[in-house]
C-alpha cells in the first residue's frame, strides 16, 4: 500500500500548481485515505479559482418570456400555445458559470460528502457548494473527461484531474450493480499518475537532459505507415545520443504466472523493444546508445531487477518501491539515471 503522504507529492510533481503557496499547508496534513487527500486540494483549489471568478461561458436557454430575447421560436411559441398566455419562446445565449468544467467540479464534490473524509472536510464543501449553486450537476458516469485547455480555462486543469482521480479512483460497482467507495485507487488511474510523476519528477530535477514523452516513428523500409499504430514513450530522457526509453507501468501484479511458470508480461516487452528498435533506427550511422525499461510500481511479490541485452540494446526490468518516505523514492528515481547518463549530463 502506498502512503497517502507519497501520492500527494507524486500529485506534486504531477501538478506544479500544487507547489505553490496557497497548497503549502496541505503538504503537512496527514490523510485518512485517498479521499480525504482529494478532498483538502479540491477545497483549497476551488476556494482559489471562487477568489479568482468562476469560469462562465455562454450557454443557450430556451424558455417562455413575456418579453422578446434573443430569437423567437415560432414553431415552439405555436406548438405550446404561449401567445394566449402573452408570452414567445424565445432561444437565448446567457453568460453563465454553469460551465461544464464547473459541473465536474460540483458532481465530484458532492460524491466525496459520500466517502469517508472527516467531518471537517464535509463541512467546507458544504460552504463551497454554496457558491456553485447555480451550477447543474452531471450523470458520475457519463462524465466527458476529455476536456480542452486554453488560456482562459488553464487554472482548471489541476482541479479536473484531481476530479478524475477521485471519480475514477473511488467509484467501483460491484456485481449486483450497486455502488461502493473504496479507499484507494486503483490500477487504471494510479498508472496515469505514476506515469505523469515519473516524467515530471526527471524534467524537474534533471534540467541539463532531455525529457518528454515523445512520439517514435515506425522505421519501414518504403515510408509506409498507413494504419500502423502510434508509437508513444511515456518517458524518453536522452543527452546528445544516449537515450533511455521508460514504459512506466502501475498494476497489481507484476509477473503472470503461465502453467505455473513466472514470466514477465509479454505485451510490455514487445512493447519497449519495439520502442527502442525503431528509436535507434533514427540515428543510422551516428553512434548512439538506446536503451529501454519498463519500470514496475514494487507490489508484494518478490521480484529482482533484470538487464537483457537483445540484438545489440539494452533492456531492463525494473521495480519503484513506492512504499517508503518520499527521499527513497527520488533516491531510485536518482540511481537510474546515474546508471545510465554520465555525471556531465546529471551534475
Amino acid at each position: 500500500m502506498i502512503p497517502i503522504q507519497n501520492i500527494y507529492y507524486m500529485l506534486s510533481y504531477a501538478f506544479t500548481v500544487l507547489k505553490e503557496q496557497e497548497y503549502k499547508n496541505i503538504a503537512t496534513e496527514q490523510f485518512a485515505n485517498v479521499a480525504d487527500m482529494c478532498s483538502a486540494i479540491l477545497i483549497k483549489g476551488v476556494s482559489v479559482q471562487i477568489k479568482r471568478g468562476l469560469m462562465r461561458e455562454y450557454i443557450e436557454r430556451t424558455e417562455s418570456l413575456s418579453s422578446l430575447r434573443g430569437r423567437m421560436e415560432i414553431s415552439e411559441s405555436i406548438k405550446k400555445q404561449t401567445m394566449i398566455r402573452k408570452q414567445l419562446v424565445c432561444s437565448y445565449d446567457e453568460f453563465s458559470v454553469n460551465s461544464y468544467l464547473n459541473r465536474i467540479i460540483k458532481t465530484t464534490m458532492i460524491f466525496l460528502l459520500k466517502s469517508k473524509i472527516s467531518a471537517k472536510r464535509k463541512k467546507e464543501i458544504k460552504k463551497l457548494l454554496v457558491f456553485l449553486s447555480d451550477v447543474d450537476t452531471l450523470d458520475i458516469y457519463t462524465i466527458n473527461w476529455n476536456v480542452r485547455y486554453d488560456r482562459n480555462n488553464q487554472t482548471y486543469r489541476m482541479l479536473i484531474s484531481i476530479c478524475w482521480l477521485a471519480v475514477k479512483g473511488l467509484l467501483q460497482t460491484t456485481s449486483d450493480g450497486t455502488v461502493r467507495l473504496m479507499d484507494f485507487l486503483d490500477e487504471r488511474p494510479m498508472n496515469k499518475l505514476y506515469e505523469k510523476f515519473i516524467l515530471e519528477y526527471y524534467r524537474k530535477e534533471f534540467p541539463k537532459l532531455t525529457v518528454n514523452s515523445s512520439r517514435i516513428d515506425w522505421a519501414t523500409d518504403d515510408g509506409v505507415i498507413d494504419m500502423l499504430p502510434n508509437m508513444k514513450s511515456d518517458v524518453m530522457i536522452s543527452y546528445e545520443n544516449t537515450v533511455l526509453i521508460i514504459d512506466a507501468k502501475y498494476y497489481s501484479s507484476t509477473i503472470q504466472n503461465y502453467y505455473d511458470v513466472k514470466k514477465f508480461h509479454s505485451s510490455n516487452l514487445y512493447q519497449i523493444f519495439a520502442y527502442v528498435k525503431n528509436k535507434e533506427a533514427e540515428f543510422g550511422n551516428t553512434p548512439h546508445e538506446v536503451s529501454g525499461m519498463l519500470l514496475y510500481a514494487k507490489t508484494d511479490e518478490e521480484f529482482h531487477p533484470k538487464d537483457y541485452q537483445m540484438s545489440g540494446n539494452k533492456i531492463s526490468v525494473n521495480v519503484l518501491d513506492l512504499n517508503c518516505d518520499f527521499e527513497g523514492i527520488k533516491s531510485q528515481l536518482n540511481d537510474i539515471v546515474k546508471s545510465y547518463f554520465d555525471d556531465k549530463a546529471i551534475s
